[in-house]
């Protein structure tokens, strides 16, 4: 989505990320300090879907962040399956002071697959790394997980604010240099085509239908087998 203003164009993009992980990780506690800078040590758990729409700047432009915090309870997932619908980033968020959660990073990723249209740049994050004498998980099982399912890794306290901002902005560069790769791929395929149209090599032109083009043989020759 493009803004244009009296002065500059300036372009406004707007990501859909998602926050899933099993109930009371502190999903809703890193979303609101990262989009507030607050702490709810005694939050209760997300019913159904909640979202907020925070703004980023990068390499000059802003984007826009939309946050879906979804309910990790069993009860829910049907509701919130919906949601993922259009998701470009995702946080999988699990406790390392609970191994339980990090077991179900598997369920997770097969449900984000399931129900994304398309490839969703996802980061793996341990929160509540402030809990280090109860941690079960450690970070080298964190990072080996993440390496192996292909997903960017971090470890984070919503507590003591440690990397929450790191987490979010991490996913929303991915996507924004991922679109600005397809962007400027875009437009060299489109000079390339713009100008084959403007020295007269994609179209030509013969009074014999009988001969064949240089282009044709060519074709016959790459397509025989």
């Amino acid at each position: 989505m493009a803004l244009h203003s009296e002065e500059e164009k300036k372009e406004d993009y707007l990501f859909k990320i998602v926050l899933i992980g099993d109930s009371a990780v502190g999903k809703s506690n890193l979303l609101a300090r990262f989009a507030r800078d607050e702490f709810y040590p005694n939050s209760k758990s997300t019913i159904g879907v909640e979202f907020q729409t925070q703004k980023m700047d990068i390499n000059g432009k802003e984007v826009k962040a939309q946050i879906w915090d979804t309910a990790g309870q069993e009860r829910f997932r049907a509701v919130t399956s919906a949601y993922y619908r259009g998701a470009v980033g995702a946080l999988l968020v699990y406790d390392i002071s609970r191994r339980l959660t990090f077991d179900s990073i598997g369920r997770w990723l097969n449900e984000l697959t399931t129900h994304s249209d398309m490839n969703v740049v996802t980061i793996l994050v341990g929160n509540k790394s402030d809990l280090k004498d109860a941690r079960e998980v450690t970070t080298a099982e964190g990072k080996a997980l993440a390496e192996a399912k292909g997903l960017f890794f971090i470890e984070t306290s919503a507590l003591d604010s440690s990397n929450v901002a790191s987490a979010f902005q991490t996913v929303v560069k991915e996507i924004y240099n991922i679109l600005s790769r397809k962007v400027i791929q875009s437009q060299e395929l489109q000079k390339k085509d713009s100008g084959r149209l403007a020295n007269g090599k994609t179209v030509v032109l013969q009074a014999d239908g009988n001969q064949e083009t240089d282009s044709e043989k060519k074709k016959g020759g790459c397509c025989s087998s």
